[in-house]
């Protein structure tokens, strides 16, 4: 059993969505496997089912004057950030195959995030930085210490239509964390978002290639596996 794993670059966030929807398409009619899909976006604001358009802060002059573009779209969750630095990962799977923790017919929505979150956790961990859960609060973020409250390292939000998977996480690896001003990351006013660049010590100082490489092993790690990358949509689409 294989994951596929395609990696995607850096591309806008509408031709990043065009992508996944066709993939998505395709995973419904049986005609791709299970597929991963790495990019990275030029600063863009997304908006979940659950967003308050208040969670903007910057005006839409200031977006429009700096070509930031504003996408509502159909995960859960509210308001968050994509840009340079920052690994988004957008999982295609049919929740009614053979994973681990799957109880039913079908892997559940929540268990399936819990599995997303627990692959970031040991990326995170391969970078020394040590990470976690917060009840109430989907994500991955830093563990506390002494008078330091948590801080959240990568946003999640899914959305499933006919058993399939699509969306996924955001983890902040290089991303410049002032374009986080322009708004109330996820709806969340008492704690700060911060990076493995940020976290991690000089002897584990990340790039992007080294988060990718950890990222894909972890998933075949908690979702239990084979990693087969592709090099193009046209030799994903060639696979089945």
């Amino acid at each position: 059993m294989y994951i596929h794993l395609l990696h995607l670059n850096r591309v806008p966030y509408s031709e990043g969505l065009a992508i996944q929807q066709r993939v998505v398409a395709a995973r419904k009619q049986s005609l791709i496997g299970d597929t991963l899909l790495l990019l990275e976006h030029p600063p863009v604001l997304t908006l979940g089912r659950n967003s308050n358009r208040s969670n903007v802060v910057a005006s839409d002059e200031f977006l429009a004057q700096r070509g930031i573009e504003l996408h509502e779209i159909n995960r859960g969750g509210d308001v968050t950030y994509h840009g340079p630095g920052q690994l988004v990962g957008y999982p295609i799977f049919d929740l009614r195959g053979d994973w681990p923790r799957k109880r039913g017919p079908h892997l559940g929505p929540v268990d399936f995030m819990r599995m997303l979150e627990e692959v970031i956790i040991r990326v995170c961990n391969d970078f020394g930085v040590m990470a976690q859960r917060i009840p109430g609060r989907t994500g991955v973020w830093t563990i506390a210490g002494g008078n330091i409250l948590e801080k959240k390292i990568a946003a999640m939000g899914i959305h499933v239509s006919q058993g399939i998977t699509s969306h996924g996480f955001a983890l902040n690896v290089t991303t410049d964390l002032r374009d986080f001003q322009w708004i109330i990351p996820c709806g969340i006013t008492d704690r700060e978002v911060t990076s493995l660049e940020l976290e991690a010590d000089l002897a584990h100082q990340p790039t992007m290639e080294a988060a990718i490489n950890s990222t894909a092993r972890q998933f075949g790690h908690v979702f239990n596996r084979q990693i087969l990358a592709v090099e193009s949509l046209d030799e994903l689409f060639a696979t089945v």
